[in-house]
């Protein structure tokens, strides 16, 4: 598409890096993006990961609605459910609501589901996300993979940059362990058993606070990605995995499933048992996934298209 002509107001809580590529495409595409982040530091919260305080968020009120007295803007598109309220408060433009996982559970799910119905437009990253939020029509658009910059490394040229063993085993728990919801424990114990049925040492590795530019030589560094999380809309790290052609073994979240339809070696297991049974197969066969060709429908220009279509139906 050439230039749109819409200008949008992006309401969104922690300008998270998939939330960026977002803009960034839609700006390429013509449209004019302005972004108003809920003010304040970002603090850890470990069931549900990066939240921001009460005080943040009544701050936030006024500073929307000085920015809408600007006017000029087509639409209000409100990213993460907590931002919801401060999009439908207002009576003047239409909203398109993003859910991004952890906003269609516990009380942030609650904000969201109260919100949603006052939306004229929601998408979310699953099924099992527009099932949990109860809105059959919602779009299910996931967030997109930069296929550019997530592409496949020679994987020893990727272990020295990173420091690890030429020949070691690594599956990668591309997460913080102190992010409870990713379930961090369950991938020790999915480890130790496979450790249990395999002849060489298996290392568990984490990664957090890298630099997105260098995570790519992290997967590409690892025998295999495990995902072990209670939910998930989404997951980024298992589509730029694929995009490096780096098997994923994971629990059964999200979009996972299909992500990983065709996917091999790789596998969605939805028990322990399961799970260390898919590991172990991944690294007998010590190859690399077909990933990529799978998630180049979810590459950044296309979901572009997708959310931009959107923008169209929802002021025609």
């Amino acid at each position: 598409m050439s230039n749109n002509g819409l200008s949008i107001l992006h309401l969104v809580t922690s300008e998270e890096i998939f939330f960026q590529y977002q803009i960034d495409v839609l700006e390429e595409k013509g449209v004019e993006c302005t972004v108003l982040p809920v003010p304040g530091q970002d603090q850890i919260d470990g069931d549900m990961g990066v939240k921001r305080g009460l005080k943040e968020y009544l701050q936030y009120f006024p500073k929307v609605r000085r920015q809408l007295r600007r006017g000029g803007f087509d639409l209000i598109h409100a990213n993460y459910g907590l931002t919801a309220p401060f999009a439908v408060t207002q009576f003047s433009l239409p909203v398109v609501l993003t859910l991004w996982g952890s906003d269609v559970i516990g009380f942030d799910g609650f904000v969201t589901k109260t919100c949603a119905w006052r939306c004229d437009a929601v998408t979310v990253r699953s099924k099992e996300m527009r099932d949990l939020l109860g809105r059959n029509d919602a779009h299910i658009i996931p967030s997109g993979i930069d296929m550019e910059r997530f592409h496949q490394i020679d994987r020893e040229e990727a272990r020295k940059r990173v420091g690890w063993d030429i020949d070691g085993i690594y599956i990668l728990f591309p997460y913080s362990p102190e992010y409870k919801r990713k379930n961090y424990p369950l991938a020790q114990s999915v480890v130790e058993d496979c450790q249990n049925e395999f002849s060489r040492e298996i290392q568990l590795q984490t990664i957090s606070g890298i630099p997105h530019n260098e995570v790519v030589y992290y997967l590409n560094a690892a025998n295999a990605v495990l995902v072990t999380s209670d939910h998930e809309g989404s997951p980024n790290t298992v589509k730029e995995a694929l995009a490096c052609n780096v098997p994923v073994v994971s629990t059964d979240v999200g979009d996972v499933r299909e992500r990983l339809d065709g996917v091999t070696p790789s596998g969605v297991g939805t028990t322990k048992k399961e799970l260390v049974h898919l590991l172990r197969t991944v690294l007998e066969s010590g190859a690399r996934s077909n990933g990529r060709e799978n998630v180049r429908e979810v590459s950044w220009d296309r979901i572009g298209d997708q959310l931009i279509e959107i923008y169209r139906r929802v002021l025609n």
